[in-house]
């Protein structure tokens, strides 16, 4: 990692019982399962060694407690923009459900009835992007995988549906960052589970 250019480490939540089961988690404010709790702090160790000026947490149960699990509870700030997606009518479904009524529907160029449509989420997104490239030094983020996907998007300035392209496993570590300067946004690591691959096979419901 450079010396002189901050890094922004997106780390996602632990396993909830939705996420297991491939459920649309949005708003629901679900609690870590057992092995979520286990994986947060799988994570924690996975970030030792790294240094933040910052550290924010969406106010969702699930993200704080990975925050505090991964050893980052005291420090954390809760931003309400970190929040996951408004899944609206969706919330709780699976994505074949869905598909069952509305064929070849895609969350991040559909959106959701009675939820966010994917500019809104990316305009959270925006805030975020705005605020951490404001924060002198390395900034680490607790969110949800929706959300996350939108915000690596909109980080390397590319539309809120291109989230659809970067997938993310619960507990996952990735690293936004630059290549020369602040004018080369850049992806530096990706949904690195190696902290918990080890302990727990990932699941991939959906």
């Amino acid at each position: 990692m450079s010396a002189v250019l901050p890094i922004i480490c997106l780390a996602r939540h632990g396993e909830t019982a939705w996420s297991l089961s491939g459920q649309h988690t949005g708003l629901t404010d679900l609690p870590l399962t057992e092995r979520g709790e286990l994986n947060a702090q799988s994570l924690g160790s996975r970030l030792q060694g790294f240094t933040f000026a910052k550290v924010f947490t969406s106010p969702l149960k699930r993200a704080v407690r990975t925050s505090e699990l991964a050893g980052f509870g005291v420090e954390a700030e809760s931003d309400r923009d970190l929040v996951e997606w408004n899944y609206g009518q969706y919330e709780g479904r699976r994505t074949k459900e869905i598909h069952e009524e509305r064929p070849g529907w895609q969350l991040f160029r559909d959106g959701c009835p009675g939820g966010e449509t994917p500019n809104q989420v990316g305009a959270r997104a925006d805030r975020i992007v705005e605020r951490v490239r404001n924060v002198p030094g390395n900034v680490l983020l607790f969110s949800s995988g929706h959300f996350l996907r939108v915000l690596a998007a909109r980080w390397l300035g590319l539309d809120a549906e291109a989230g659809r392209f970067f997938t993310l496993d619960t507990a996952s570590l990735s690293i936004l960052g630059y290549e020369h300067d602040r004018s080369e946004p850049v992806i530096r690591l990706w949904n690195d589970t190696r902290h918990v691959e080890g302990r727990f096979a990932p699941a991939f419901a959906r």
